[in-house]
């Protein structure tokens, strides 16, 4: 399934918004980016990059992301407070664009070089500002406003594939990558697609490099055929008891060798690769 359909059936060309962090044009995070925009682009989609580096995005989420004021600044909350600014219009500009960004786009790709295992400040920073509206809704999960929506990381690591391996000293890349696919993209309703790493471009060769990119292009041909990485449905909890398995589930699954997921394991052994694999 391609990305592109044609207008003349009443199909139309996916829009896809690239949040980009890194400072170097000559940074091989960028030439994964140029790669996409270039791969998505002959496939008929429109393609925006905010590239936070350059657009000198601010990270730090505080009472300058409100205009007109604030309603509690004795008891300043940033999730209420934005809730209330984005319901009457307040939000700082730099937050409105991103977010008309967003709302335009069917797909979001993450690009960024892995700092302490996770996103660099200024890409947190943007999710922070920009998401954080979408957090402070009551729904959850796929009851959210991204819930028609694709999202993916798509990073760079300066070390092998074995350090972040269920052996490596690092720990397991499927641990490390829970809080951000699970934590923010799902919970914000995003069908997340399994990640694209990059491993140790830097100490690799050229023809190594070249390799990855052209893996990349090649999956980026069929992306939207592909199914999201498997998290528990929403149905799965009880509400009114903490939002705790329901008993049904927990008898369903008890038999099974592995848990449901990387965080709702039950005890269990971590079902491999479920974060970095699509339908595991």
């Amino acid at each position: 399934m391609e990305l592109y359909t044609d207008a003349m059936h009443g199909k139309f060309a996916k829009k896809v918004l690239i949040v980009y962090a890194h400072e170097s044009p000559a940074s091989f995070n960028a030439a994964v980016k140029d790669a996409a925009v270039a791969a998505l682009t002959a496939q008929g989609c429109t393609v925006e990059v905010s590239d936070l580096y350059a657009m000198k995005f601010k990270a730090a989420a505080t009472t300058e992301d409100i205009t007109g004021g604030v309603k509690d600044a004795e008891n300043f909350c940033y999730a209420k407070e934005i809730k209330l600014a984005s319901e009457e219009g307040r939000l700082a500009d730099d937050i409105k664009k991103e977010q008309e960004k967003l709302k335009e786009a069917d797909l979001v790709i993450f690009q960024f070089p892995m700092y302490w295992s996770s996103v660099p400040a200024i890409m947190k920073g943007w999710m922070d500002r920009v998401l954080g509206f979408a957090y402070a809704q009551e729904k959850r999960y796929s009851e959210r406003i991204f819930k028609d929506k694709k999202a993916m990381l798509s990073f760079t690591t300066d070390c092998p594939e074995s350090v972040y391996s269920d052996t490596g000293i690092n720990g397991d890349i499927n641990v490390t990558l829970w809080p951000l696919q699970n934590g923010i993209l799902n919970y914000c309703g995003f069908q997340v697609f399994a990640p694209q790493i990059f491993w140790d471009p830097a100490t690799g060769s050229p023809e190594s490099r070249s390799s990855m990119l052209e893996g990349w292009r090649t999956r980026l041909q069929n992306l939207c055929g592909e199914a999201p990485v498997y998290f528990a449905p929403l149905d799965y909890f009880d509400k009114e008891k903490g939002f705790l398995l329901k008993p049904e589930v927990k008898e369903k699954y008890a038999s099974k060798e592995c848990g449901l997921t990387v965080g709702i394991h039950m005890g269990k052994p971590l079902p491999a690769n479920s974060q970095t694999k699509a339908g595991v």
